[in-house]
């Protein structure tokens, strides 16, 4: 029988169950166990069902649930023990007012811009490892107090779900998200409207963006949109879908988080009556055009574009996240300067007053034919660093040439290795140990957790064996209903009820389908993974997760290629995809696997953070020395897996997938099963507890923020000041252009050594005569540098002293620098610009060098 209408019937919550909207609008529960719980007791069912969304579930419950609850007193209990434990934690004072208090630096405000915000499952606004990166330094500025505010999209679709069909290929669905259903509101203006800003494109189109607020505990998290009545549907779609669209949609995006978000940010600012950020954070190059605005403001005040420019380099971080050219954003110049829109005088319509030539040298490549977010947010900020200590020398290597005639050890690219939020991504047993390992220390002050009896060895290994139990059980259900959604008929699938063993050995890989990240390295002897996953004494499972991105076909074969090999009947009790990964499946997965398993290319991971989490848990690593784990890795709390040094990939996989099923296979395993006469594995918990305690507090996203803070944040907001202090940035412009005019009358000559017969321990005289044309001795500093020489005729990892007018002529410098070895040494001198506004005199790429 059809419907002769239809009608929309809602639940409008008791009074006495109205606190649980507030509960449920800061996204702090998500990393507040007993808040999770008391959603989830509400009804468990709807709970799943609505993919752990609170707001949605306070829409669904029916009206006599809510009554019973509403007259429920345990339950209303537990909801105000969860309303005044919120109100607690937002008027905490906290490490970073600590830290300040008193200070300047008590007044600096970081503006934080993110492509994806990963915070929860039920804010669908993240893809990955950035996105979940994003979300645990929101999480850990809020436990911090950091003064971050967030700026990103909010997408309609998000990112997509994952399916897989019945030849085991990855299927995409994309589902539509009303900001109604999401833990946002809207930013009102003075006028109670919803804040807009707007940004012009082609065709001297306004795009209007609405403005939205996730809570992130005491850290707001703006999002933007562009999918509202007042725009165009194809302007409606730009905020569509996360890496979704081809590269123009993509520049559109960027526009948006870049100018847009500025222009959010700052309006945000005014209406809550706080200070414009000093800092400016470009979380990737996503948000480079955030650079152009700015510059555009200053200009339109009255500066030039150097002195623009030199403020906003003064108060600008850039962090980048990939090791290799392929992950940066890269558009056709043409396309770049199309949004840009020079006018008739080849001023932006995009950043009103700012010179698009200009702009265009900022994003430039070498050959000018690509424009490169990256190169736009370097050459924009002042700060720049990678995410492992690894990733920040790679990342030296491939922008050496953006810093002409320094050595790449001197490019300022310095790095920051990322963390993990430990409240987010320990489960509920782990969460003692970590407890009891931290000593109830403030976890972001603790560098190293107590390792000798904190927690009996039976303890942990019930806790150990718990966590994989309910990791199996949840994996069972998946894959049950992942066979289901494939095509397949009940009747097929009770062997489903049995895969997996809650006593075996299981090793957790989960990640990004891409090429580099070698999803299938253990499929290269597939006999052999045989062996070893059904070995009748020492058997090995594995519990696999991931997506290829859409476009990429390459990652979605490596994908099905593991998939059919999963599906044979031989192995697939002990080898199994789970499709959809998600942060609720991570959370199960790092903590359930006993082995977390990493083994890309190296070095082309940046810092990767899954392996940070299964640590937490009490996982331990198995991965190349590769990001982060190349930073900390020791053979007492892990296994490195050898690498192969060879320029045919073949045979490097070949030879490192060898060796990771030796270390499987001997040694492993074998420390796993070898058990005491109560069952416990003693060597392999000491492992687990000592990985735990000194990795644990280096990998946590608390540390993390805390060296942002106090390596990056303090200091650019220092910088800012100091550019904006009487003129000084425009004192700034003018030295540099005096500085690069004078430049080649600088010459440096008669260098010597001074000192006839040196020794080890003593000390070597060097000394030059510099002529400085038109600059005087405060704009130039001489160094000199010093180390051992290779056959080449090259300085070997050299050091530099600065050196002094030494009084013997005008213009000689001396230096008196101390050797202890002994051994051929060579040295040279250099002069260099010199400023206080300089951070890095490899900024401005000027050298002189002697003159023979």
């Amino acid at each position: 029988m059809k419907a002769f209408d239809s009608l929309n019937v809602q639940t409008i919550l008791p009074e006495a169950l109205r606190p649980l909207e507030v509960i449920s609008k800061n996204l702090r529960w998500s990393w507040r166990p007993e808040s999770e719980r008391l959603f989830r007791s509400i009804d468990d069912h709807l709970w799943r069902e609505t993919g752990h969304n609170p707001v949605v579930l306070l829409k669904r419950i029916s009206a006599s649930r809510a009554e019973e609850l509403a007259n429920d007193a345990e339950f209303l209990h537990r909801m105000q023990q969860e309303v005044e434990e919120l109100e607690t934690y937002l008027a905490l004072d906290r490490w970073y007012e600590k830290q300040t208090r008193g200070t300047e630096d008590a007044d600096t405000i970081v503006a934080y811009f993110s492509m994806e915000f990963g915070i929860a499952q039920s804010l669908p606004i993240y893809s990955g490892g950035l996105g979940v990166l994003s979300g645990d330094h929101m999480k850990s500025a809020s436990d911090l107090g950091a003064p971050i505010i967030g700026i990103g999209l909010l997408y309609t679709y998000g990112y997509f779900s994952q399916t897989l069909s019945r030849e085991g290929w990855q299927q995409e669905r994309y589902t539509q998200h009303a900001p109604e259903d999401l833990a946002v509101t809207p930013v009102l203006d003075k006028t109670g409207e919803q804040l807009h800003v707007s940004v012009t494109f082609p065709g001297d189109r306004e795009v209007q963006i609405a403005v939205w607020k996730a809570q992130v505990g005491n850290a707001p998290l703006l999002l933007l949109d562009t999918n509202i009545p007042a725009n165009d549907e194809d302007m409606r779609s730009i905020t569509d879908r996360l890496y979704g669209g081809d590269a123009e949609h993509r520049i559109k995006q960027e526009l948006v988080l870049g100018v847009g978000g500025v222009r959010a940010v700052q309006a945000y600012c005014e209406i809550e009556g706080l200070s414009q950020p000093d800092v400016y954070h470009m979380n990737e190059g996503h948000a480079g055009f955030s650079g152009t605005e700015r510059i555009g403001q200053l200009i339109r005040q009255g500066e030039t574009f150097e002195t623009a420019l030199a403020v906003v380099r003064a108060s600008t971080i850039f962090t980048t996240h990939t090791p290799v050219p392929a992950g940066i954003d890269r558009f056709d110049m043409n396309l770049a300067a199309r949004y840009l829109q020079a006018d008739e005088q080849g001023l932006s319509k995009l950043a009103p007053g700012v010179p698009v030539a200009r702009v265009m040298e900022l994003g430039a490549e070498d050959d000018l034919s690509r424009f490169n977010m990256a190169h736009l947010g370097l050459r924009s900020a002042q700060y720049a660093n990678g995410v492992a200590k690894l990733h920040g020398k790679v990342s030296r290597g491939m922008f050496r040439d953006l810093y002409p005639n320094f050595d790449q050890r001197e490019v300022p690219i310095t790095s920051i290795t990322n963390g993990v939020h430990i409240p987010t991504w320990t489960r509920g047993p782990i969460k003692s140990v970590v407890a009891a390992m931290s000593g109830g220390r403030d976890l972001a002050t603790a560098n190293h957790w107590r390792e000798a009896d904190a927690v009996g060895s039976p303890e942990l290994w019930r806790i150990r064996n718990e966590l994989r139990s309910d990791l199996i059980t949840r994996a069972r259900r998946l894959v049950r209903q992942s066979w289901v959604a494939r095509g397949a008929q009940e009747a097929e699938l009770g062997w489903t009820n049995n895969i997996l063993d809650d006593k075996v050995l299981t090793v957790g890989f989960a990640r990004r389908v891409s090429t580099y990240k070698r999803l299938t390295l253990m499929l290269q002897n597939p006999e052999r993974l045989r062996r070893i996953l059904t070995n009748p004494d020492r058997p090995v499972q594995f519990i696999i997760a991931g997506k290829a991105h859409p476009a990429d076909m390459g990652g979605k074969q490596l994908l099905q290629e593991l998939v059919r090999f999963a599906d044979e009947a031989g192995v697939r009790d002990r080898i199994i995809f789970l499709p959809d990964y998600d942060v609720t499946i991570a959370k199960f997965l790092v903590a359930g696997s006993d082995i977390w398993l990493n083994n890309p290319i190296r070095p082309q991971e940046a810092s990767g953070t899954s392996g940070m989490k299964a640590v937490m848990n009490g996982c331990l690593t198995l991965s190349i020395s590769d990001g982060w784990w190349d930073e900390f890795r020791d053979d007492t709390v892990g296994w490195t897996i050898p690498e192969a040094v060879t320029n045919d990939e073949r045979q490097r996989d070949l030879l490192e997938s060898e060796a990771l099923y030796d270390l499987l296979e001997h040694e492993i395993a074998p420390l796993f099963y070898d058990r005491d006469e109560q069952g416990i594995p003693q060597d392999w918990v000491s492992k687990v507890r000592r990985s735990m305690s000194i990795v644990g507090p280096q990998v946590s996203a608390e540390r993390m923020v805390r060296d942002y803070c106090t390596e990056l944040y303090m200091p650019a907001g220092r910088s800012a000041r100091a550019a904006l202090n009487e003129g000084a940035a425009r004192e700034f412009a003018e030295w540099q252009q005096k500085v690069r005019a004078s430049w080649p009358l600088v010459v440096v000559h008669d260098v010597r050594n001074e000192t006839a017969s040196p020794v080890a321990g003593g000390n070597v005289e060097i000394t030059a005569k510099v002529s400085l044309g038109d600059l005087e001795a405060k704009d130039v500093k001489v160094e000199a540098i010093i180390g051992r020489v290779d056959e080449a005729g090259n300085l070997v990892a050299p050091r530099s002293v600065e050196m002094a007018l030494n009084g013997w002529d005008d213009d000689r410098w001396g230096a008196s620098i101390e050797i202890d070895d002994p051994g051929n040494f060579g040295y040279t001198v250099r002069a260099v610009p010199k400023h206080a506004l300089l951070r890095s005199p490899a900024e401005m790429g000027l050298v002189q060098l002697p003159r023979k």
